[in-house]
């Protein structure tokens, strides 16, 4: 793990949590595309507000990226790289971005936690994520909604 803040939080995280200590490093992090959202995410989930993210799967697919899994765990970061807590995945699902409702949106907390601002923000979002890639979002495209639970923070 490059980062000394997120190594040194994982590092505090194991001293209390012995039964993880064989665990492999977790990933290291921020939320979004942009200082704001990312500071703002992170301050959001160290609040316990934010416990849920959306993934674009398409997204995920053309970066090479793994899809989550139950039980991975993150280091979450601002944007500058400072660890803010840890989180691990309690729950994986695919859905269309057509079938995300309220429910959703008030678990990834953001804004007014509404569908509206939910899917006003993350059309943008997978907007700006697809375009190097030549793509586009569409209403039928599969969102990896991850739910977690923040485990640990100073």
């Amino acid at each position: 793990m490059e980062n000394a803040s997120a190594r040194n939080l994982w590092g505090d995280f194991l001293d209390k949590h012995l039964e993880f200590a064989n665990e492999d490093a977790p990933k290291v992090g921020h939320f979004c595309d942009n200082e704001k959202d990312a500071n703002l995410c992170a301050d959001l989930i160290s609040k316990d507000i934010k416990r849920a993210t959306s993934h674009s799967l398409l997204g995920l697919q053309l970066r090479g990226e793994e899809l989550p899994k139950i039980g991975d765990f993150l280091v979450v970061t601002d944007w500058s790289g400072k660890a803010k807590c840890i989180v691990r995945t309690t729950s994986v699902k695919l859905i269309p971005y057509f079938a995300i409702h309220a429910e959703h949106a008030r678990m990834e907390g953001e804004g007014d936690k509404s569908l509206e601002h939910w899917r006003k923000t993350h059309w943008e979002y997978y907007t700006r994520e697809l375009e190097p890639f030549g793509r586009k979002p569409l209403e039928s495209m599969i969102v990896v909604f991850e739910r977690f639970e923040k485990m640990f923070q100073r």
